[in-house]
């Protein structure tokens, strides 16, 4: 799968030719002043909660591709409201299917408000399944419990962990989570992009290093294969 990295938690992956973009925030972050949201192409745009460094340009990227948003109920409603009514709502529970595979909602452990100041649902975490391959994106959480119920769905090939702490986990408590899920190879988002999630990226890579894992950590716009 092609992975293509849009700073702080937004990411893109390619699966059976669609395009399926999560949590961008880009036209405010000045790590991300490089990309331009105009030229990015997405099929799906799925949302892991309500906060502005997730959904800043869901409308813009909506509008401009005609991509489908996935998301809880709150923040569906709340898009409609400002004029994107190609929405697909999910929550917590089985699987839904889509062309390049399933998407299971999963708990997430954090806070979700909207940027009206209205209510945004329960935030999420998603386990995504298809033929090319399988992942978790573990939206902006705290580390928990629920985390170990992931292999029971998927054998997953990469996770995708927040790692900036003080909002979220912080990369020590990523290496635990890597050991809930049973993979060893993560991708950290959600770091410095502001002062209160700036960390030591060497700290953090030695962190997995020593526990015989790999923590990925690519530049923004940068395009891997996972």
């Amino acid at each position: 799968m092609k992975f293509t990295y849009y700073g702080q938690s937004g990411f893109l992956v390619e699966i059976k030719g669609k395009k399926i973009l999560f949590d961008p925030f880009i036209s405010a972050n000045p790590l991300a002043k490089d990309i331009d949201i105009n030229k990015i192409e997405a099929d799906y745009i799925f949302l892991s909660h309500g906060h502005g460094d997730h959904i800043l340009d869901v409308p813009a990227i909506a509008k401009n591709t005609g991509a489908r948003v996935v998301t809880n109920p709150e923040i569906c409603h709340y898009l409609q409201r400002n004029g994107i009514e190609n929405v697909k709502e999910v929550n917590h529970g089985g699987p839904v299917k889509f062309e390049f595979g399933e998407v299971r909602a999963v708990n997430a452990i954090h806070s979700s408000g909207l940027p009206d100041g209205s209510y945004g649902g329960n935030p999420l975490g998603f386990v995504l399944t298809s033929e090319e391959g399988s992942f978790y994106f573990a939206g902006d959480t705290a580390l928990t419990l629920d985390m170990q119920l992931i292999p029971y769905f998927a054998n997953i090939d990469f996770a995708i962990f927040p790692i900036g702490g003080n909002y979220t986990m912080d990369y020590n408590d990523a290496v635990i989570a890597s050991d809930f899920v049973k993979c060893n190879k993560i991708v950290g988002v959600h770091y410095n992009t502001f002062s209160l999630i700036a960390i030591d990226t060497d700290k953090a890579l030695t962190a997995f290093q020593s526990k015989g894992k790999e923590l990925i950590l690519p530049t923004i716009g940068e395009t891997i294969e996972l």
